[in-house]
Parts: structure tokens; C-alpha cells; sequence
């Protein structure tokens, strides 16, 4: 698959999300990007946001087998990996699988859920396979998380630890609709109850395993020049070296930007990585990687505004 052709196919899956989503292209660009860089989101904001309803539109856009997992507190690892159960007929042991064997599954609300069980999506997140009883499974070659969480409660949720937010690719503030944005919603769906179907909304996958294969493999063709390589490196030692900041981004974070970056010009079909690419990605990469100094916090700064500082401070090639 040519580049062009990657270009044409990530304008198709955003008209067919449109029928069914007003509004949150940035979002769906940044779903795109992680699934042709292989990488999972963390989708953060407020309850009503269609946040569940994207990931829905997303995988049936891709034909790509959707699966979900309602998080609760008294969820156990068992829950979403599955077990070797019993089989007193047959005297063997007979693998039940989770509902994490699918090609896109939506993590809902996850911070509701205690760390143990937040601890049974690493090896899947970072691996793509499943260990169960010391074997090995693997999971689908499209494996993605998309998971969703809301940043304004503070009880009865377990913040994610470190280990599992550097997993993510991205995480992303879904904010609310602008005024034309909410009326077409209101026009919309007044008149539904209930989620929306996006089949019933015309939503339809345009696109089949093979060519998603390949529409990946294109991305492997996208030029990463040393310049700009570079500009990736220097950025991450810089949030090393800020004094506003008391953990920085590490090496992998560098190399999931850097890749990130090649996707996002090979959806714009372009064989070759800009400044503007590592600049537009930067944001969502890092907001979940960097703390806070404690005077940084005392002052109330965000982790945004540093890093548009950073980038400020960050010589681009030209």
C-alpha cells in the first residue's frame, strides 16, 4: 500500500466516525496515529463526552472485533484474562479465554479498579500475549487499549501507577463540545434512548484485516531524518533538566514519539517526518509521563504549559 493510498484510507474511517460523532477529530486523528504506530490511549474527561461511543465507532469503522470491560472495584485479573478451567467430563483443563482476546478493547473507567487488577493489562499492553498458568497466548495482531477515565472524581478510584500509564502511547483530554458542536448533538440524538447503534448510524468498516496489515507496514516506510531524531532527543533530555519538573520523560518515551511521529506523516502521505509532526504529538506523549516539581505545584502550573515551554526553548531543524 502506497503512502497516498494510507492518506485516502484515514480520510475514509474519519468520514465513516463522523456519521455517528459530531465533532472530536482531534481525537480520532490521534486513535489513527496510535493504531498505525501500535500504541494504546488514555482517554481522560468528563462523563457524557461520547468517550465510550468513539471507541465503538472507531473499531466498527475498522471492522476490527470490539470487545469492553466495565471496570470495578471488585474486579480480579481471572475477570479480564481468562482461566484454565476443569473439565470433569473429559478430565482436561479447557482454556476460557477473557474478553481481552479482541482486536480493540475499551477499558472503561479504569482507574475504578485496584492496581492488582490494573496490573493484568501490562504484559498484554507491552507484549501483545497473555500468560496463563506459565503458557503463552498471543493476542490479536491489531491488539489496542483504548481506556477511559474521569478526572473529577477522587473517590471509590485508584490512580493508574507509572508502570502502566507509560504503556499508554497517548493521553488524551476529551473536552466538551463547542456551542454548534452540542446543538448538532441535541438535534441529533434527542429523540434516542439509549446508546446509539453505530450500525444503525451507517457506520461501516471500509477497511479489512489485510489492508490494515499493510496500511501499517506502509508506516515503516516514513523517513525519520537524524535532524529531527535529534530535535526527539533533545526535547526528552530537556524534561530532564527542567526545574519544574521532578520526573522526566525516559528513552522510551522518546522512541514512541519518534514512531508516532512517522504515522502521523504517513497519514498525511508523506514519506518523510517533520519538526511540526514531533511538535502536534508532543503534548499527548508526555502530559502522563512528566511530575510535577513541588514548587511547580505549589505555584499551580500544568504539565501542559511546560511542555509548550519546552517545545519554545527546543531548537527545531529547518
Amino acid at each position: 500500500m502506497t503512502l497516498a493510498e494510507v492518506a485516502d484510507l484515514a480520510a475514509a474511517i474519519r468520514g465513516e466516525i463522523a456519521k455517528a460523532v459530531v465533532g472530536q477529530a482531534a481525537i480520532v486523528d490521534h486513535l489513527l496515529i496510535a493504531l498505525m504506530a501500535r500504541g494504546h490511549v488514555l482517554l481522560e474527561g468528563p462523563p457524557g463526552t461520547a468517550k465510550t461511543f468513539l471507541a465503538q465507532c472507531f473499531a466498527a469503522s475498522l471492522g476490527l472485533d470490539y470487545g469492553r470491560i466495565q471496570f470495578t472495584p471488585d474486579l480480579m485479573p481471572g475477570d479480564i484474562l481468562g482461566s484454565n478451567l476443569f473439565n470433569f467430563q473429559t478430565s482436561t483443563f479447557t482454556l476460557t479465554r477473557g474478553p481481552i482476546f479482541r482486536d480493540l478493547l475499551l477499558a472503561d473507567e479504569i482507574n475504578r479498579t485496584p492496581p492488582k487488577t490494573q496490573a493484568a493489562l501490562l504484559e498484554a499492553m507491552q507484549e501483545r500475549q497473555v500468560t496463563l498458568d506459565g503458557t503463552g497466548h498471543p493476542l490479536p495482531e491489531h491488539f489496542m487499549v483504548v481506556a477511559t477515565q474521569n478526572p473529577i472524581e477522587s473517590q471509590g478510584v485508584y490512580p493508574l501507577p507509572e508502570a502502566q500509564l507509560d504503556r499508554f502511547l497517548f493521553k488524551l483530554s476529551v473536552p466538551y463540545p463547542s456551542h454548534d458542536e452540542e446543538r448538532a448533538i441535541v438535534t441529533r440524538y434527542a429523540q434516542n434512548r439509549g446508546l446509539p447503534d453505530p450500525a444503525e448510524l451507517g457506520v461501516s468498516a471500509v477497511v479489512d484485516p489485510a489492508r490494515l496489515a499493510a496500511a501499517t507496514t506502509a508506516v515503516a516506510g516514513v523517513t525519520l531524518s537524524e535532524p529531527v531524531a535529534d530535535y526527539v532527543v533533545r526535547l526528552m533530555r530537556a524534561t530532564r533538566e527542567s526545574r519544574d519538573l521532578s520526573l522526566g520523560a525516559s528513552p522510551r518515551a522518546a522512541v514512541l514519539l519518534a514512531g508516532a511521529a512517522r504515522s502521523r506523516a504517513a497519514l498525511d502521505g508523506r514519506d518523510y517526518v517533520l519538526p511540526d509532526d514531533v511538535k502536534a504529538l508532543a503534548a499527548g506523549v508526555l502530559r502522563h509521563r512528566l511530575a510535577l516539581s513541588p514548587s511547580a505545584e505549589i505555584e499551580g502550573r500544568q504539565v501542559e504549559d511546560l511542555v509548550a515551554t519546552l517545545l519554545a526553548n527546543t531548537e527545531a531543524p529547518r
